[in-house]
């Protein structure tokens, strides 16, 4: 059984807040954490699944249910399926105010953000769950299996190569007939939003350009954006915004796209083997996207994050900030490191004083130069990033 990093927090927030919302995308593990949860916790539990028509039928007196169970932790999943159980939690846990009532499991869907928001205000504490980091696992698998199978745990985990094309092509399936449209994306044909995944696939770490999607897919601006969206709302794509700096220079207003899994993106471009990405042109924008997911990961979401690139080039492949400072510039290279123009500007731009390239192995960190370290994935995440304040 591989140890959550987000475990012990959620067990400690139970001891404050009356509900607990655990998000992430499908097979992420949020079911299996729950339970690991609810076996630790000192109270007795109910779990169910809104997927299971006898689960749902338990719930068609909910009220009656939960008063029924108020001593008890009841975890339920798929809560995306019945945003019409948020004003009767709301007044379940303002009737019987007390810590750690309910968890809940689900993807995250505009509309019930929106909904949970406006009625548990005050009530519940959100997590997010990601796809299995690499300090989760990191006794039991090498970073290159990790950055090749990306973190899905039936992918990473498996010994039989030919499981992971299997397991993605049924999860890419199910989420675009069934995931997306119950998130409420419109119903363009499936063919159309298997076509912008893999041009999302393909222009991975790549400025966004909704124009140039739109005329490949034959339809408007406004509506691959639209669709484009709920890829981010389902957790399968990453925007991350550029850092507007320097009033002076001309800097580049659109975000960066990537695939949030690096094992999706290598299926989706058909790569079979770490051997085969190697010799792969993406093979750079994909170490990028890795290295940026398993800091935001790792971190648990306790800094914002951008990149930044100006109109001549100045470019920063990832600034750690708080608060709209830049704490920290990171320049993500899969070659040889080397101090280059364009990072040495876009520090004097940042003005920071913490700057580090980080590559994919690396048995020490050691100085470029007085202002910019190297370093390898592991290092970074288990050293340095911990000191970032």
């Amino acid at each position: 059984m591989i140890k959550r990093q987000q475990e012990g927090r959620i067990i400690e927030l139970l001891k404050h807040f009356p509900s607990i919302a655990i998000l992430g995308p499908r097979q992420a593990g949020k079911t299996t954490l729950a339970k690991q949860i609810i076996n630790r916790i000192k109270k007795d539990s109910v779990y169910l699944d809104l997927e299971i028509s006898g689960d749902v039928h338990r719930l068609s007196d909910p009220e009656n249910y939960f008063e029924q169970n108020r001593d008890k932790c009841i975890v339920i999943d798929e809560i995306q399926r019945k945003p019409e159980l948020f004003p009767i939690l709301r007044g379940m846990i303002d009737r019987h105010k007390k810590a750690g009532r309910f968890i809940l499991l689900g993807s995250a869907s505009p509309d019930w953000l929106k909904k949970s928001s406006e009625t548990l205000a005050g009530r519940i504490s959100y997590l997010e769950l990601t796809p299995l980091n690499f300090l989760e696992i990191n006794q039991k698998f090498t970073l290159n299996h990790h950055w090749f199978r990306g973190g899905f745990p039936t992918p990473v985990t498996t010994r039989n190569e030919k499981i992971p094309e299997e397991w993605f092509r049924s999860f890419i399936r199910t989420y675009i007939e069934r995931d997306l449209p119950l998130l409420g994306m419109p119903s363009p044909p499936p063919p159309l939003v298997s076509r912008l995944i893999s041009m999302v696939a393909h222009h991975h770490g790549q400025i966004w350009n909704a124009s140039s999607f739109a005329k490949s897919l034959g339809i408007s601006s406004p509506t691959v954006s639209n669709y484009f969206d709920f890829l981010d709302y389902a957790y399968l794509v990453r925007r991350l915004q550029p850092f507007f700096s320097n009033g002076k220079k001309r800097i580049v207003k659109s975000p960066k796209i990537y695939l949030r899994d690096s094992g999706l993106l290598h299926h989706l471009i058909n790569m079979h083997s770490y051997e085969q990405l190697l010799g792969h042109p993406i093979i750079g924008f994909s170490w990028e996207g890795y290295v940026i997911e398993q800091i935001i990961s790792v971190s648990q979401n306790k800094f914002e994050y951008y990149f930044y690139r100006t109109q001549d080039q100045t470019e920063c492949d990832l600034i750690i900030a708080r608060g709209n400072i830049p704490l920290a510039s990171i320049e993500i290279k899969f070659g040889i490191p080397e101090k280059t123009k364009s990072f040495t500007t876009a520090i004097q731009d940042l003005k920071t004083t913490k700057n580090y390239i980080i590559i994919p192995k690396s048995s020490e960190t050691y100085p470029l130069d007085r202002h910019i370290t190297v370093c390898g994935l592991s290092q970074f995440i288990t050293k340095i990033l911990p000191t970032i304040r």
